[in-house]
């Protein structure tokens, strides 16, 4: 989604007044009661949402309630997960986060300390499952930053559909360092290094599994190789491709 320039103006112009407040309550250390204080007062001044009609704290899910939820009319466009500023986010923090999404339909999660933004998107299959989206740290990012930008416009309420955020999600997707390297490590990139190599060095004999290791080993980033996000992107790719191979066919046999 492109973002309008009111709304990309209104992000720049008050996440620029929001890192103060934000390095001062670091600073402070405050509780995560005041923590959310102020993340309520960011959906209204960078998200355009009505502080006191669609920003609620009462919102109860199997008994629990979750920290805060973003309600336009009767859609809940998503949850948010607090931590008190001074807390580092962990595995543990994302998987209640995951609970109170998966157990309200609602797709889209939010879990930050006001610092650090984390965006997820659950998947709704066995077992749940969710993918990170987008990861900021807002006292360390230049607030012009076009993806920051982005997000929080998707996010915002002028910019919020589910469409967009799944076109975002996919974008994110297919552009982050763990597909990148799934594609680098894929048959038809192996094969076309190699014709490039063999026409450099005159035709000498390469191996294609000898070039995949010395990408997956030396020039590549183990963590982009090995790991969950690794799996969850080259899965990824491959139901990606799926689904262009799918509409490929309909297409000819409509022609």
């Amino acid at each position: 989604m492109a973002v309008s320039k009111k709304v990309s103006d209104r992000i720049v112009q008050q996440l620029k007044k929001y890192q103060p407040i934000l390095s001062d309550a670091q600073d402070r250390d405050i509780s995560e009661s005041d923590t959310v204080v102020i993340i309520a007062d960011m959906l209204a001044d960078i998200l355009g949402y009505n502080k006191y009609t669609e920003i609620t704290t009462e919102f109860a899910i199997r008994g629990t309630y979750v920290d805060l939820a973003v309600k336009v009319g009767a859609d809940v466009r998503f949850l948010i997960e607090v931590k008190a500023i001074g807390v580092a986010l962990k595995d543990s923090h994302i998987k209640q986060a995951l609970d109170y999404g998966a157990n309200h339909g609602v797709e889209w999660v939010v879990l930050t300390n006001g610092a650090i933004w984390q965006i997820y998107k659950i998947h709704f299959h066995k077992p749940i499952d969710k993918s990170l989206i987008f990861q900021t740290n807002l006292l360390q990012k230049n607030v012009r930053n076009q993806q920051l930008i982005e997000c929080f416009g998707n996010l915002s309420r002028e910019g919020f559909t589910q469409s967009s955020m799944t076109a975002f999600y996919q974008r994110q997707q297919v552009t982050s360092k763990f597909s990148i390297a799934a594609v680098l490590t894929s048959p038809p990139m192996l094969q076309a290094l190699k014709r490039e190599l063999r026409h450099i060095g005159g035709n000498i004999k390469i191996q294609v599994d000898q070039l995949k290791a010395q990408l997956q080993n030396e020039v590549l980033k183990r963590e982009t190789v090995d790991g969950e996000e690794a799996k969850q992107a080259a899965d990824f790719l491959k139901q990606a491709a799926k689904s262009v191979a799918k509409s490929k066919t309909k297409k000819e046999a409509k022609a």
